[in-house]
């Protein structure tokens, strides 16, 4: 399959798992060397999980099939631009591509909140919606030294 027919087969997911009301018009496609390895759609008002994105849902299935936390080599194909959370899944997970239908603008169109957060990750911490406060940081680096020196870790 090529890009556009992978495309295309997100498209189709997104439509059939939305018309069983278990959750938006989102799904997503992991492939590794011409194999789909990894399916996901939008679960969060079925599974009343804000992080059940279909990305998120793509890649831990990728993940399970591999029995791997490392996607390296794979593409995600996805109907919609990924948000924030769901691009820094697909970064975490080492993917080497992703392919998108429609853009952060159009899901922001139909009331998603992709393009709002985009522009608050781009202001300064201070003058986001959602405060963050850094406390205790001189107690929270012990532990990191702890795991900075741990011969045996497994880097990610």
């Amino acid at each position: 399959m090529d890009h556009k027919e992978l495309l295309a087969a997100t498209i189709a997911l997104a439509e059939e798992t939305m018309s069983r009301r278990e959750g938006g018009p989102f799904a997503a496609l992991v492939v590794r060397e011409g194999e789909i390895i990894g399916r996901g759609w939008n679960r969060v008002t079925s599974a009343n999980d804000p992080t059940a994105h279909a990305e998120v849902e793509a890649i831990r299935d990728a993940c399970a099939h591999l029995k791997d936390f490392s996607l390296a080599g794979c593409t995600l194909y996805v109907n919609c631009e990924p948000c924030p959370m769901c691009l820094a899944a697909a970064y975490w997970a080492g993917i080497e591509a992703i392919y998108y239908a429609a853009d952060r603008h159009d899901a922001a169109a139909i009331g998603f909140a992709d393009l709002h957060i985009y522009e608050e990750l781009a202001r300064p911490s201070a003058a986001r919606q959602l405060p963050t406060r850094q406390l205790l940081r001189d107690q929270a680096l012990p532990l990191f030294k702890k795991w900075q020196e741990m011969p045996d870790k497994i880097l990610y």
